[in-house]
């Protein structure tokens, strides 16, 4: 699956106008402070160029982020850098988890768990996490809701033109597994190049995940709309998962 490289340098300038981060982020040290998490260690996966992980480090003594995308890392890092952040940067499999070391808050943040197209794989993922949080820290993630993905991105087609950027989503959903296929035009000078992306998103019930979820020893503090002081409801587009390790696992 071909899915952020050249994607990578053009994230910023079509996610940032939807995606509020200082909100998010807001309310991800609000539900430290209510859970009295220690802010000393941090870690961000799925980081991607870092716009969550840039509005949290601070509030840390210790940051750490991971992503697949070396791409997205690389825009990541020169984002740290210029702000001063200090932040571990590591090229990882969300999968297959491995930093030896323990965290206050873990985030997964902008959907993508959903990104884990089978449960074995689910479980294997939320196991690593639990191995790397601490006893009294919480981890919080969101998932594109299954109503979102089987809804109004499954079997549907999108697009978006400015003077420098155009782009087709062509959307397909089997089995509750959304392919996610992207053209995109991008303006270089007089000319345009194309390139290409794939992405694939699994829809998964509240039902399940929370099966999953208990399997793994985690214990649900809070379920949220969208990071808003709000439970979710029937056509909720993103639910937002506050947990800890059940009986101090």
């Amino acid at each position: 699956m071909n899915c952020y490289n050249n994607f990578a340098y053009i994230y910023d300038d079509l996610i940032n106008k939807d995606v509020d981060y200082k909100g998010w982020s807001g309310k991800i040290i609000e539900l430290c402070k209510k859970y009295n998490i220690n802010k000393r260690e941090y870690l961000d996966i799925g980081c991607g160029t870092g716009n969550l992980t840039e509005e949290i480090a601070s509030n840390f003594d210790i940051c750490w982020c991971v992503d697949l995308s070396s791409d997205m890392l690389t825009e990541a890092e020169a984002k740290f850098r210029k702000k001063g952040l200090n932040v571990k940067l590591v090229c990882q499999n969300m999968i297959k988890l491995n930093l030896n070391r323990k965290f206050d808050l873990i985030t997964c943040c902008l959907d993508s768990t959903n990104y884990i197209l089978s449960e074995n794989d689910l479980l294997e993922y939320f196991n690593r996490v639990s191995k790397h949080l601490k006893t009294d820290g919480i981890f919080i993630f969101d998932i594109n809701s299954y109503y979102k993905l089987t809804e109004i991105l499954g079997n549907n087609i999108y697009d978006y033109d400015d003077e420098n950027i155009t782009y087709i989503w062509d959307n397909s959903l089997e089995d509750e597994i959304v392919d996610m296929y992207l053209t995109f035009f991008i303006r270089e000078g007089d000319m345009y190049r194309r390139f290409d992306e794939q992405h694939r998103e699994r829809a998964y019930k509240c039902s399940r995940m929370e099966d999953i979820l208990e399997k793994c020893g985690f214990n649900i503090l809070d379920k949220l709309d969208n990071y808003e002081d709000k439970a979710p409801v029937q056509n909720s587009q993103r639910i937002v998962y506050i947990l800890n390790k059940g009986d101090n696992r």
